[in-house]
This record gives C-alpha cells, sequence and structure tokens, in this order.
C-alpha cells in the first residue's frame, strides 16, 4: 500500500472537523441558566441560608393560636410586591398579618402569621403550605402542624330504612378521629334468615363530624314476609353501633286484586242500603182511620107478606 499523499493528509482535519461541526448542530441547546430568583420566602429565624429552618413547624392543642413569621427577602434593585396566602389542609388555618406587602429593594421584611388549630381537630399531624407570590414567580414553603390532646372514636349508624330491594342508611362520626368504617347485614324472616353479609370495609374515611348517607342493594329481597333488617358498624379502637328495621313484602297484584275486591263489596253494600233507603222513601203511607160517629141501631123493618093475587083479606 502506498503511503497517503500531502493532500490526503489535508483532507483527513477538514473532513473530522466538518463532522463535529455538524454533530455539534444536531445536539439539543443547553438549558439557559436563568440564576437566582431575585426574592426568597422562607421562615423567619436562623441567620445563614444553612440555619434556615426548612419549614414551618408548630404544635398546639385544638383550639390554640399558635404564632409565627415568613421571611420575605427582595434582593433586587426595585421595589416587590408579594401577596401571600395558605394552601392545603394546614394552610387553610393560616391568617397573615397583610396579605399583601411591599418589600423594598435590598431588603427583608418578616410578615407575622397566625395559624389557629380548629376545635374539632384531629390529633396527629396535618400538612399545608404558605404560599408567596409575586415577580411573576411562586414559591410554597411547608407548613406542619401537630394537633396533640386525646382521640375520641365514636361511630354511629342511624335513619335505617327498607324499601323494596334498597337498604338506606346514615354513618355519623361523632368523635375526633378519622374513622375508616366497616360494615355488616343480617335481615330476618318470618321462616328464618333471609341475608347474611359478614363485615367488610366500606369505600370511604369519615372525617369527625362528618354524616354520610349510603345505600345497600338487595336485589334478592322477598316476594312476602315481614322482615327485620339489621345493620352493624364497626371501626378500628373498638368503635361499634347497631340498627334495625323492619318491613313487610307482599306480592304486587294479589293486593291489588284483594283491595279490588274489598272496594267492590263494599261498593256493593253501599248500593243496597241505599236502595233501600229510597225504596222505603217512595212507598205512601195510608192516612189515619178517622173515629165515625156511633149509629143508632134500627129495629128491622116488618116485612108483610105479599097477597097473592085473588087472595082474600
Amino acid at each position: 500500500m502506498s503511503p497517503p499523499t500531502p493532500r490526503r493528509r489535508l483532507a483527513l482535519p477538514v473532513l473530522t472537523a466538518a463532522l463535529a461541526a455538524l454533530l455539534c448542530g444536531l445536539a439539543p441547546p443547553a438549558a439557559a441558566d436563568d440564576g437566582p430568583a431575585d426574592w426568597t420566602a422562607r421562615p423567619a429565624g436562623g441567620g445563614a441560608d444553612r440555619d434556615a429552618r426548612p419549614y414551618v413547624y408548630l404544635e398546639g392543642t385544638p383550639g390554640t393560636v399558635l404564632q409565627d413569621r415568613l421571611a420575605v427577602t427582595n434582593s433586587g434593585r426595585a421595589p416587590l410586591t408579594v401577596r401571600l396566602r395558605g394552601d392545603g389542609r394546614a394552610g387553610a388555618w393560616i391568617r397573615f398579618a397583610e396579605d399583601t406587602v411591599t418589600v423594598p429593594a435590598r431588603t427583608r421584611a418578616e410578615v407575622p402569621l397566625a395559624l389557629t388549630v380548629p376545635h374539632n381537630a384531629v390529633p396527629g399531624d396535618a400538612a399545608g403550605e404558605a404560599v408567596a407570590t409575586g415577580g411573576g414567580e411562586e414559591i410554597r414553603v411547608p407548613v406542619r402542624v401537630r394537633t396533640v390532646g386525646p382521640t375520641l372514636a365514636a361511630l354511629g349508624v342511624e335513619d335505617v330504612e327498607v324499601s323494596g330491594g334498597t337498604i338506606r342508611y346514615a354513618l355519623v362520626n361523632r368523635g375526633n378521629a378519622m374513622l375508616r368504617p366497616w360494615l355488616a347485614v343480617r335481615a330476618e324472616g318470618v321462616f328464618g334468615t333471609l341475608l347474611d353479609r359478614p363485615e367488610r370495609p366500606l369505600p370511604l374515611e369519615l372525617a369527625p363530624g362528618r354524616r354520610v348517607e349510603r345505600t345497600e342493594p338487595w336485589p334478592d329481597a322477598p316476594a312476602l314476609d315481614a322482615v327485620t333488617v339489621r345493620l352493624r358498624v364497626t371501626a378500628s379502637g373498638g368503635v361499634r353501633d347497631e340498627a334495625e328495621a323492619s318491613a313487610t313484602y307482599l306480592p304486587v297484584a294479589p293486593a291489588v286484586g284483594a283491595g279490588l275486591l274489598v272496594l267492590g263489596g263494599l261498593a256493593a253494600l253501599a248500593s243496597g242500603a241505599y236502595r233501600r233507603r229510597r225504596s222505603g222513601r217512595a212507598a205512601p203511607q195510608p192516612p189515619p182511620a178517622e173515629e165515625q160517629p156511633p149509629v143508632d141501631e134500627q129495629p128491622p123493618a116488618a116485612i108483610e107478606p105479599l097477597l097473592k093475587a085473588g087472595a082474600r083479606t
């Protein structure tokens, strides 16, 4: 093989450079670095960034008003107007001293906030966010609240009603703990058990003070029977309650026929009584006999014997 000529040696680097340029043109452009925002929002307290609190943490009993502050720092060269609000479950409990704050350039403002733990708050942890919006950007500061106090679980079932192939009832959470209820259904008829559904979890989470109306299908309800339906609800913590309702099932067609027969009989009796009353009114009654004065009896007239013609007297 002959050694490469000088022209070939020059063409090889040129082709390599052209190929590299082509690959660079096909590659996606690198994302531009916008740099840090001109302002920040974070829980107040702590000097350096490494000492700053990562979120607002408050703890108290139901009904307590807890205090904290949110620091808004404007590192830009112009004043900044920021709107503040709460979001999420714990965020809904927050009220800021000012909902809109204007922070001068290169200034830090600390906005007081008050968080009121509801009287019916469930003991445990709740989360939310303090939201600051300004300069076309939004910053969310996490908020963590721990509600302390005894837990009371109380569950009730009420307003049980049986109608055709449907059982209606209502569940009520009368405590301060979140409940996930379970339901068992049993129906007894004249001749024994008609329905026996074992306990099963319901697809709902019942918050404190919440009331939910539900239905239980009974597609194979009897056509003729007197039944008693019993509902039993349970939840964690030993919560339990029962309620019942009664219903009478009658076939629709025989019941209608019997009703029409009874109505027909009553109509016939009423018609007969009406006709008798009308006929009694139409027949005239003879007037009472008037008393006649007594008549003196006359002796019978003497009958003279007839004489035959030619007879001598």
